[in-house]
């Protein structure tokens, strides 16, 4: 565009289907240009869009890039230049589009004067923009340091609230999206940014980061958990936050857990011990039950990880790493009664099924820690039983849900002692015979009624499909490895009732998973794929190519990993 040309103004109607100068404009475009508008408008000229900005509302980790990049395509063809990065002051075509997808995205002041922004072909209000956005009210945050102190505590009040709504949020699997029938909740991450417009102190803006670094985590984005947990380090060290021991520790814990994620397990637990010989950490870790949970499940799973790695090679290194990991487990679970969180006891009560059968299947079944009046005990009715625990706590647990991990476990003990050859025709692999479902729930015995009819149909193929079609109802919103662990576990039981149709289904879904996992997790179901379903079912829906051999040798692994 000539420098000396006048630019035109573009008419941008927000109302449903949203437009730009009357052309049909998609949304995500339409509202990352608005967000950048807003942002330039109440920034003093120098407001930016954040990749923050953008999950959650537009988009989702696994296809930001895709978002960014077809925005862009829109702004050019609406004669519009936005620039990125953070140096305001450059002019957008003389920065480097190959970093582009980072972010931070501007709109430079000449052009954000063209923006004419319509409801109904007329100018829109700015309580209208914001509700386009889903933007919030900051008013009370702004207002906080003049009100009195009565009205101090009531935005305390409201703050709590919120709190508690995202924690619930996240216990109900309604992490990033709100889920069907939810009485107009929203999602854990909605929430939470809420309860940062609220957030009057530094210690409650602190907990808000901390809390979204672990909704993150649990998300599996762990880029974004990370900005959020160096985030939470500069607002602790820029002001003297109260409670900061117990942020300073959580902090550590969501640092490991995104050195777990990774699969890196000694930077997880040198985290974790470098926290417990600090004198003031060690002391909250100590008292703090919560903290106490975190760590000890934690540093549970990494040792049951250390362990199945090293059964073959090392067998009494392996058996020493077993036994602390059933130690830890047994403490998390008493710290979990502790603070009299069935949410916490149920994970912990899962994780210890789990790694009963994990240690029998590589060959450390007889351990002491397994063992029942001195002698080797029955370790499957014994995983079964404590899993069976977890998913009888989720049914105590007001507002909690059914557990997706419980459904994966017990699935894959069913047949785990179905072991082919490497992919077997269709007729040997059904000639296998998976425990069932009423198989499982007598080994479950005296916790046997925590398997109801509603939740525990009388087949596997529709336990997963069950599940599967909450989330795609939006009933429930499971994060990519579970929602991976039940498709893969759907095609398998579909395929051994030699559905084959509903099982290559399951797994071109699960293909579209993949490229949300961490390495280590695509690589276990990419193993499973090619060597576990039948020779008809992978020449039908070809499997992914394996890993090179020395990148599988450095992904020990059992089995995807647990939340």
């Amino acid at each position: 565009m000539p420098s000396s040309a006048t630019p035109a103004l573009l008419s941008i109607e927000l109302t449903s289907p949203q437009s730009v100068d009357g052309r049909r404009a998609a949304f995500q475009s339409l509202w990352l240009l608005v967000r950048m508008q807003h942002a330039h408008a109440h920034g003093g000229g120098s407001g930016v869009v954040r990749l923050a900005d953008l999950r959650g509302e537009v988009s989702d980790a696994s296809t930001l890039r895709m978002v960014v990049s077809r925005a862009f395509r829109d702004f050019k063809a609406w004669g519009l230049e936005v620039g990125w990065g953070e140096d305001l002051q450059r002019e957008p075509r003389f920065l480097n589009a190959e970093r582009r997808s980072q972010g931070p995205f501007w709109l430079p002041a000449a052009q954000a004067k063209r923006l004419r922004l319509l409801v109904d072909n007329r100018p829109a209000t700015a309580a209208e923009v914001a509700s386009f956005l889903g933007l919030r009210s900051r008013k009370a945050q702004a207002a906080g340091t003049i009100t009195p102190p009565d009205a101090v505590h009531l935005q305390d009040a409201a703050f709590w609230k919120q709190l508690v709504a995202s924690q619930q949020a996240a216990r109900q699997g309604r992490l990033m999206s709100p889920v069907a029938g939810g009485n107009g909740a929203g999602s854990a991450l909605e929430t939470i940014r809420l309860a940062g417009t609220l957030a009057a102190s530094d210690f409650q803006r602190a907990l808000v980061t901390l809390n979204e670094a672990m909704l993150w985590r649990r998300l599996g984005d762990n880029e974004q958990a990370r900005r959020r947990l160096q985030a939470l380090k500069k607002q602790r060290l820029a002001h003297h936050v109260a409670g900061n021991d117990y942020l300073g520790a959580m902090e550590c814990i969501v640092s490991a857990w995104c050195a777990y994620t990774a699969r890196d397990l000694p930077l997880a637990q040198s985290l974790l011990g470098g926290m417990a010989q600090d004198p003031a950490r060690a002391l909250v870790l100590r008292h703090h039950p919560d903290v106490r949970f975190e760590w000890c499940n934690l540093w549970a799973l990494a040792c049951r990880s250390r362990a199945l790695a090293q059964a073959t090679d090392d067998r009494s290194a392996a058996a020493a790493l077993a036994e602390e990991s059933l130690q830890r487990f047994g403490e998390a679970l008493a710290a979990a009664f502790e603070s009299h969180s069935f949410d916490a006891a149920q994970h912990v009560a899962a994780n210890m099924g789990m790694a009963a059968w994990l240690f029998d299947r590589v060959g450390l079944g007889d351990l002491p820690a397994l063992a029942h009046d001195g002698h080797r005990a029955d370790t499957t009715r014994r995983a079964v039983q404590w899993i069976a625990f977890s998913e009888w706590l989720c049914g105590h647990t007001d507002g909690q849900g059914r557990s997706a991990w419980n459904a994966i476990y017990l699935m894959r003990i069913a047949r785990g002692h179905c072991r082919p050859d490497t992919q077997p025709t269709l007729a040997q692999f059904r000639a296998q015979k998976p425990l069932d479902p009423s198989a499982i729930s007598k080994l479950a015995g005296p916790l046997a009624d925590a398997f109801d009819a509603a939740n525990w149909p009388a087949r596997w193929v529709d336990v997963a499909q069950a599940r599967l079609a909450d989330h795609e109802a939006g009933r429930r919103r499971y994060p990519g490895l579970q929602q991976g662990s039940l498709l893969f576990e759907h095609a398998w039981y579909a395929a051994h009732a030699g559905d084959l149709k509903a099982a290559e289904h399951s797994l071109g879904l699960l293909r579209e998973v993949l490229p949300q996992l961490v390495p280590s997790d695509r690589a276990y179901f990419t193993e499973s794929w090619n060597d576990a379903l039948p020779a008809e079912l992978v020449l039908e829906a070809k499997p992914p190519r394996r890993p090179s051999a020395r990148r599988t040798a450095l992904l020990p692994r059992k089995g995807p990993r647990p939340e």
